[in-house]
């Protein structure tokens, strides 16, 4: 594995130069589609090659930087992936409205007596499935919207300095608070409660620790949740001030798609690691 982090651009060059690991290209490869995954490894090196550096553990410079391109293929593919789930929303919603509506005339036909109670079950059933497909679409338009924005945060991230302890920084995209206390999930529930106390209903948290949304861009989120609450909402600015007052660090994302409030969440805990490479 990479033992060193890469918290910069700079700390990336630095590695590509020197030889990314062998492990890096497993993990990067991972996330393609299975019938693309051999062709992607041999965009990086022949095959003929690909034991030899299995057995050396370290791939080349001009290797790594083909994998470091590679890795950049996975968020745009990831940008096309959520336009063609958009697509296919729009048709499951419009099939879902049909159905509700062809559901209604059954149910005062059957109240009527004129069909029977397995036709209006039928209809009821394709609606059922109808709805779910329309939900587990929307979750998946989320972990695009994740995989997007926190790629587009840490990118943005790695161009500035770093932060002092206790700094604070705002920009379009997101702000930051670089708390010192250690946050793990053992803290959760007195946040849970702050935000109940404060809101009557429990905290939208949209991702407990590690999610494969995390895993797909390759960053350790293990010890960190995110909360579904935009951070300029009364709920994001009651939260980010309790945090701060709390000294928890966290990184609250505006946007994930330019122009658009989707997406948008607070992350709490300290900026996730990118991790390379994994065993």
């Amino acid at each position: 594995t990479l033992r060193e982090k890469l918290l910069t651009v700079a700390d990336m060059e630095r590695a590509v130069e020197k030889g990314l690991p062998f492990a890096a290209l497993k993990y990067v490869v991972r996330h393609f589609p299975a019938r693309q995954k051999t062709r992607v490894q041999q965009i990086v090196m022949p095959r003929s090659t690909l034991q030899r550096r299995e057995e050396e553990g370290r791939l080349r410079p001009a290797e790594s930087e083909r994998l470091e391109r590679l890795a950049a293929e996975v968020v745009r593919t990831t940008r096309e992936y959520r336009a063609s789930l958009e697509r296919i929303l729009g048709i499951y919603q419009r099939d879902a409205e049909s159905l509700a509506e062809l559901v209604e005339v059954r149910r005062d036909l059957y109240q009527r007596e004129i069909i029977s109670k397995r036709e209006l079950e039928i209809g009821e059933r394709l609606l059922a499935e109808a709805q779910a497909k329309v939900k587990e679409t929307e979750r998946w338009i989320q972990d695009a919207d994740k995989i997007i924005g926190e790629a587009a945060i840490h990118s943005e991230m790695a161009k500035l300095p770093p932060l002092p302890a206790g700094g604070y920084l705002a920009t379009t995209t997101f702000i930051r608070f670089n708390g010192s206390a250690p946050f793990s999930l053992a803290d959760l529930p007195r946040v849970e409660r702050f935000f109940v106390g404060r809101f009557g209903r429990p905290m939208p948290v949209s991702a407990l620790g590690q999610s494969p949304a995390h895993d797909r861009i390759g960053f350790d989120h293990r010890n960190a949740v995110d909360v579904a609450v935009h951070p300029d909402s009364p709920e994001g600015l009651a939260l980010m001030g309790y945090l701060q007052g709390q000294n928890i660090p966290f990184v609250a994302a505006r946007q994930a798609v330019p122009g658009s409030a989707t997406g948008a969440h607070i992350h709490i805990g300290q900026p996730s690691r990118r991790i390379t490479a994994r065993p």
